[in-house]
């Protein structure tokens, strides 16, 4: 007997020989054979059933890579007896090495996320691939070692009962074991759900729940602690898997299986199950990441192995990694950016090095890498260090270190303008007489300061470079970077390329590219990516230079949202056009001009939608917070603001008379007062909302009071009684940069 997957079909019966029969059936999606002539039984459902749907292999895993044992053949059971055999949904490539040493057609492309694994095993087998040097055990795997850990892993996990397309929730943080779980859920056909331990309960509870995950893999005992107690009385579990940590320190061990991490390994070597096997297809769902949760159901963006595959072969155009060069790795890995510039990096030999918040300037200098993928708040912090040390230099070298930085800014702004990376939006294409004498105005006075930005190179910004590594590039993602972070940066000789993306794109849909790193842009699309910008209220294609909604299309954009139709329909079309929320604009092209390298690139100006992305990558849905505010009788109306900012901000309408009568019975102002001074409000209004915020994900820091209230007849509301956000953050732009200064 042997199964298989087919579509299904009725009983059928053929002749094996003159004197044999052998019974073909289907049974819960498997393929029954009975015959004493096992080969006459192969011969006729090969020959007389087209496999439509999957590849499909029958065999024995003997728990390492290659399956088989060299010298033999496939191992098929026919027996008299009804035996169903499990299905074993496989990474094509990375465990095709049994089936390419038995005859079977392999092809060398991959088809899925863990296929990765064997072709860079195989190039750099014995390279470093990662040090993690913060966990205990500190651990440094080769790509070979990486490649049979996942394997194993893979391979443990059928062992305790993961079945193709179940859910596995996958909550924990940045470390190598990540990657050999997620990457081990894959390879099973299985899917992760993806979430850090910083998570509350509550949010981890939603998430598990929602995406009906079955098991779970946990960073540590003191995580699992955390959570146990709320798990166990309201979701079912059949397992939990331990990544870091000794199993005694559970408190609730002995109720649900617990396997630690090594545990897992070793089933994974020592399995010899039985199975039929079928290959993943690139459409089928990788992993399951969740966008927000805070506030109404949660949305779980579903990313397929195409999805992901197309960023790890598209993004050496803006990374162009080398064999050996080394990265740092701070990002939470659910976190999409990270995620797939992970498996990208290592299918090009590089070694990672993971580091934390708190180790990462001691890292910087220590491990001096080439490259560091990180969030716009990990640029901010590095900017602030450097010009806190120059602040408290003395005197001298403080002067001279400001000089410098300043000659080096004007001379960078004259290198883009003969360069043509200065971005305008100005349709008009200047005149070739004028273009010419911008282009010999700039080079001159880029020649005059040149020499002094040499001389600051050599005793000022070198000592930067040596504190900081660096060598090739920033690469800066998650949200937008302060236009003076990335001019300072450009100014001392660190490149920094800015990009974007969403969840919902696997992320990357643009980027800075090292030859062309447009500042004030995140670059033009990637390749096999569309954009257009749009009107918000028409739908009407706008031209290059006009703002309005960025839309894009490509293979990275998402599946769906999983179990949310309807979610899914109102930012996916059925041209496969995905509307980000975002508010932007493409740079016209043009031939000649201070501006001729820029067209095509990508410029964004804040978001459409409600989604507030902090410059330390957390999303935050502003409702749930404005919801709370609005129960104070003080506060009239609301807008939460900070867009690109370490922290929230807010714009409060305040109810005058409220405030003041507030303010009189707090023993503020003096009971006959008919009046309250702006100070005093302030700081009322901030108490107000602390009182009724505190509940809240996130809380509010600094606020502007305005006396004006959104009206229709102002354009501030839409004739349903709704505040346009982005208008209002438009007409208080100013004021809100002023708030974070």
């Amino acid at each position: 007997m042997f199964g298989a997957v087919v579509n299904p079909i009725s009983t059928v019966s053929s002749s094996a020989s003159a004197n044999q029969m052998a019974t073909i059936s289907v049974r819960n999606n498997l393929v029954l054979v009975s015959s004493s002539q096992c080969g006459h039984a192969l011969q006729f459902l090969f020959s007389n059933y087209k496999f439509r749907t999957r590849q499909v292999f029958l065999g024995t895993w003997n728990g390492r890579r290659g399956g088989f044992p060299l010298n033999r053949g496939f191992r098929v059971f026919c027996q008299s007896k009804t035996e169903e055999m499990q299905i074993r949904r496989y990474s094509p490539f990375l465990e095709s090495a049994f089936l390419d040493r038995n005859g079977a057609f392999v092809s060398g492309e991959w088809h899925a996320v863990p296929d990765i694994w064997r072709s860079s095993a195989e190039r750099y087998g014995d390279r470093i691939a990662l040090t993690d040097p913060y966990h205990d055990p500190p651990s440094s795997m080769t790509y070979k070692q990486l490649e049979e850990e996942i394997l194993d892993f893979a391979e443990g996990l059928r062992v305790v009962g993961v079945k193709p397309e179940e859910k596995i929730a996958l909550f924990a943080d940045n470390s190598c074991r990540w990657l050999v779980a997620d990457q081990g859920i894959m390879a099973t056909g299985a899917i992760n759900v993806v979430r850090g331990s910083r998570s509350s309960v509550e949010e981890l509870l939603q998430i598990y729940d929602h995406s009906e995950s079955v098991a779970l893999a946990v960073d540590s005992p003191e995580l699992f602690n955390r959570i146990a107690e709320a798990f166990s009385s309201k979701v079912v579990m059949k397992f939990v898997i331990l990544l870091w940590g000794d199993k005694s320190s559970l408190a609730s061990e002995g109720k649900i299986p617990v396997f630690n991490y090594r545990e897992i390994l070793d089933l994974g070597r020592e399995s010899r199950q039985q199975y039929v096997h079928e290959a993943i297809n690139s459409d089928d769902i990788a992993t399951l990441v969740y966008t927000s949760g805070t506030t109404g159901n949660p949305k779980g963006v579903m990313l397929t192995h195409r999805n992901l595959l197309h960023q790890i072969k598209n993004l050496w155009d803006v990374v162009p990694a080398e064999v050996g060069d080394r990265f740092l790795s701070m990002l939470p890995p659910w976190h999409a950016y990270e995620r797939a510039c992970e498996y990208f990096i290592f299918t090009y030999g590089i070694e990672q090095v993971y580091t934390t918040v708190r180790n990462l300037k001691d890292d910087l200098r220590h491990y001096q890498p080439n490259y560091i993928i990180s969030v716009p708040l990990v640029y901010e912090t590095l900017y602030s260090g450097i010009q806190k040390q120059i602040s408290t230099s003395s005197a001298a070298r403080k002067f001279i270190a400001l000089t410098f930085i300043r000659i080096s800014l004007a001379y960078m702004e004259f290198k883009r303008i003969y360069e043509g990376t200065y971005l305008t939006r100005n349709q008009k294409q200047p005149s070739y007489l004028a273009s010419v004498y911008d282009w010999l105005w700039a080079r001159i006075v880029a020649a005059i300061l040149w020499p002094l930005h040499m001389l600051g190179k050599k005793l000022v910004y070198s000592k930067i470079h040596s504190a900081i590594g660096i060598s090739k590039a920033g690469i800066s993602g998650g949200g937008s970077l302060p236009p003076h972070v990335d001019k300072f940066f450009e100014a001392i000789g660190v490149k920094v390329q800015n990009g974007y993306g969403l969840t919902e794109t696997s992320p990357v849909i643009a980027a800075r590219r090292p030859n062309c790193n447009v500042l004030g842009s995140v670059g033009p699309p990637i390749r096999h990516t569309e954009f257009k910008v749009v009107e918000s209220e028409t739908g009407e294609v706008l031209l290059p230079g006009s703002t309005g909604i960025v839309k894009v299309r490509g293979p990275q954009v998402m599946k769906g949202y999983y179990k949310n139709p309807g979610a899914t329909e109102q930012v996916l079309d059925e041209d496969g056009w995905l509307n980000t929320g975002d508010i932007g604009w493409i740079a016209p092209h043009h031939s000649t001009g201070r501006s001729r390298r820029c067209g095509g690139v990508v410029v964004l100006e804040g978001r459409a939608k409600d989604t507030i992305v902090l410059s330390t990558g957390e999303n935050v849905e502003p409702v749930e917070l404005e919801e709370a505010a609005m129960r104070s009788s003080l506060i009239q109306q609301i807008v939460v603001v900070g867009q690109d900012q370490r922290r929230l901000g807010a714009i409060i309408v305040p109810n005058k008379d409220e405030v003041l009568l507030a303010a009189k019975k707090l023993s503020i102002v003096d009971v006959n007062a008919s009046d309250l001074s702006k100070d005093k409000m302030t700081s009322l209004l901030y108490e107000e909302l602390r009182k009724w915020t505190s509940g809240c994900s996130f809380q509010i820091g600094p606020i502007l009071i305005v006396d004006e209230p959104f009206t229709i007849d102002s354009g501030f509301m839409t004739p349903t009684m709704k505040i346009r956000r982005d208008r209002v953050v438009a007409q208080y732009k100013e004021q809100i940069e002023n708030l974070y200064k």
